[in-house]
């Protein structure tokens, strides 16, 4: 298989694991995190999703800012068929909770910046059993890090196709409550596949050698889009 032939976000990276392993897919803040070894900790994101009991088209929430980890997150989240659904952080306190709460995710996992707050929703969250610190800072919640490691790193090949949910985006609400905007592994996969063909202009042409800084939040396409859009193309983030 080659990547312009994968079904899913996560044969794009099995496939790049297996062309260009040694490569650096992210860099983030001194990490440097390469094909193989993102692939990996997916692998072990997923296992550690089926080990807490989430469930195939389940949606599991992220309410934190950019981050390396959060792409093994959704990446490994893809492998084991799980949904994440991003969290605008931009938000009134109200509208987080509306979102965890409409997505109903059992999971939610908090970037350093948000733990009190989520701290105090808690109460308003009655659809989330386990809540995991991206990066520490609260004793009482289980460490990502330290949760992934502990996960075997063999992939969990659970049937996946291009159809199924790959992502769930919200609107900002500006008109009334935010709403899930579902994207299928097929939605994704026609965005990446626009670059690096002949018939592109000089701008969208994409090598190995490029670099490609994400900006954007993750929580909006413009941000986890050109995050995958990278690695697609074999471009390391920065």
């Amino acid at each position: 298989m080659s990547v312009a032939e994968a079904a899913t976000l996560a044969d794009v990276i099995r496939v790049q694991a297996k062309a260009r392993g040694d490569s650096i897919a992210l860099v983030f803040e001194g990490r440097d995190t390469s094909y193989k070894s993102l692939d990996s900790n997916a692998n072990r994101v997923a296992n550690g999703l089926i080990a807490l009991g989430v469930k195939p088209n389940e949606r599991i929430a992220y309410l934190g800012k950019n981050s390396d980890l959060f792409i093994e997150l959704l990446i490994g989240a893809v492998k084991a068929k799980v949904v994440t659904a991003p969290v605008n952080w931009r938000l009134a306190a109200p509208e987080i909770a509306f979102i965890v709460d409409d997505a109903k995710a059992g999971i939610l996992f908090v970037g350093p910046e948000f733990v009190d707050l989520v701290r105090s929703l808690q109460p308003q969250l009655p659809s989330v059993r386990v809540v995991m610190t991206m990066e520490g800072g609260a004793p009482e919640w289980q460490d990502f890090a330290a949760w992934r490691d502990a996960q075997s790193d063999s992939d969990p090949n659970i049937a996946t196709t291009r159809d199924d949910v790959a992502i769930q985006l919200y609107t900002s609400g500006t008109t009334g409550k935010p709403k899930g905007a579902m994207l299928s592994h097929q939605n994704f996969l026609s965005l990446l596949r626009i670059g690096g063909t002949d018939a592109n202009p000089d701008w969208n042409v994409w090598t190995a050698d490029d670099v490609s800084l994400v900006a954007m939040p993750v929580f909006h396409i413009g941000g986890v889009g050109w995050t995958v859009f990278g690695l697609y193309h074999g471009a390391p983030r920065a």
